[in-house]
């Protein structure tokens, strides 16, 4: 294969877009094209070393000397599915914002997506801006974080859920918040556990 055809197929294995790798690479879209295409080929070592990072491969692999990658990591997309309230709940958006990627091995098993938290109900356990990486499911044990379909799936909160009989409470961590009580008159739907909460300095 080319170098174009390894920069393509390296991209493609990792998921990536061509507006993905142009970014990373600080590159318009149509030069990392024409990369692929074969019809720039006189790269310096620094754009071609830029090119492999952001592909997950190694520079020796791209240049066509091996045919080993050597660098065998896959990559999962995870989508990003818009803003969580964290205090009074607000309109859920099921459209996915944009994807993150992470390494395969390093995540938990199961269908994944991100949400990101919004107000200080779980602080200062999960605070303001953080991303909380949920698994989906239909059900959480007593005592587990949750995103949940509230007001007939028009909103999302995120809270600790407790149960009581037949009715649970979504249980804010900061005292200053109240429980939303759900019950029949006041159902809610689970989407998903919280498995992970990242969040930057």
């Amino acid at each position: 294969m080319s170098f174009g055809e390894r920069l393509q197929h390296a991209r493609e294995i990792s998921g990536l877009t061509l507006d993905e790798v142009a970014r990373k690479v600080g590159k318009s879209k149509s030069t990392v094209q024409r990369y692929e295409s074969g019809q720039v080929s006189k790269l310096d070592n620094e754009i071609i070393g830029n090119l492999a990072d952001a592909v997950n491969v190694s520079p020796i692999y791209l240049m066509g000397w091996t045919n080993v990658a050597e660098l065998p990591i896959t990559v999962t997309r995870i989508p990003l599915l818009g803003t969580i309230a964290l205090g009074d709940p607000i309109t859920a958006e099921q459209n996915v914002d944009e994807y993150k990627q992470r390494i395969s091995e390093d995540l938990p098993k199961g269908d994944l997506f991100y949400l990101k938290c919004k107000g200080d109900s779980m602080s200062p356990l999960i605070q303001d801006g953080a991303l909380a990486l949920c698994r989906v499911q239909d059900d959480v044990e007593n005592g587990e974080i949750a995103a949940v379909l509230v007001n007939g799936d028009t909103e999302a909160t995120l809270k600790r859920v407790k149960k009581i009989g037949s009715e649970i409470l979504l249980q804010p961590e900061n005292n200053d918040y109240e429980p939303i009580i759900i019950n029949k008159n006041n159902p809610a739907r689970i989407i998903g556990k919280v498995v992970e909460v990242s969040f930057k300095l």
